[in-house]
């Protein structure tokens, strides 16, 4: 669990986007306590990957806005998102299916390792120590997540399960504050469903993540969220520990069914 003396990571205050004139997320609040593993849960169509795209500079916010660690993120592009802490993974998963599995992280990496166009041509100057540091973290990476075996295998080769822990290790690659996680359970068997919950509260606590995901499986959400918020139609509809919330009335009604 979180430590309610933690500093706040992640504020977002009263965001709001609409399209066409519909508003699809409205007057959006949300405060995460460093190392939180925190929830955002709704039914389909209620904004939680609107709001995943406001918090990555997918979407710019009309109204409100969103501070990481004290840093004003609010209008920027989704590189300099990035650079200031925020990495993503996607409901479906969006890796290099033709690279290597070690390739894939250290796409990641090269937000950090940096070498010309020229010294990449010619392999002058930095680029084979930079090469060689980023080599050795992917191995590191991969190795944490028990991917280190398969490290040249194509990111295709990979189960289902397996290719999901590959995205996340591509996005820790990119050392981020907070790691957003949309459905990461999306497609999994129970089996699968139940490592991917020890995995994400291993990344919690190895690399003093904070975390936010989406998810639909209520399993796992109970299992492993500390806080949640849920969205409804674009709005707020509750917040506050995990067991409350999902034991609201007004929730059950909206989203978990009588």
């Amino acid at each position: 669990m979180a430590d309610t003396n933690e500093k706040v990571l992640l504020d977002v205050e009263g965001i709001s986007i609409s399209f066409g004139g519909l508003k699809a997320v409205n007057n959006f609040s949300i405060k995460i306590k460093k190392n939180e593993l925190y929830g955002l849960i709704g039914p389909n169509g209620a904004g939680k990957t609107t709001v995943f795209n406001l918090l990555t500079g997918v979407y710019k916010p009309d109204t409100g806005r969103i501070i990481l660690d004290g840093d004003a993120l609010t209008g920027k592009k989704t590189i300099e998102i990035n650079r200031s802490g925020i990495a993503r993974t996607f409901q479906n998963i969006r890796l290099f299916s033709n690279l290597s599995v070690i390739d894939n992280v250290k796409v990641g990496l090269h937000q950090h390792h940096e070498y010309s166009l020229f010294e990449g041509v010619t392999h002058l100057g930095r680029y084979r120590r930079v090469e060689k540091e980023m080599t050795d973290k992917a191995h590191e990476l991969l190795k944490v997540f028990e991917l280190d075996e398969s490290a040249e295998f194509k990111a295709s080769q990979l189960p289902y399960g397996k290719q999901r822990k590959l995205e996340i290790a591509r996005a820790l690659a990119t050392d981020p504050k907070l790691l957003l996680l949309d459905e990461p359970a999306a497609g999994m068997n129970p089996q699968e469903t139940q490592e991917l919950m020890d995995t994400i509260r291993f990344v919690r606590d190895k690399f003093d993540m904070t975390v936010l995901l989406i998810e639909h499986d209520m399993k796992l959400v109970s299992g492993i969220c500390d806080r949640l918020t849920v969205l409804n139609f674009g709005q707020m509809l509750a917040e506050g520990e995990t067991k409350t919330v999902l034991n609201n009335p007004d929730v059950i009604k909206a989203y978990l069914g009588d």
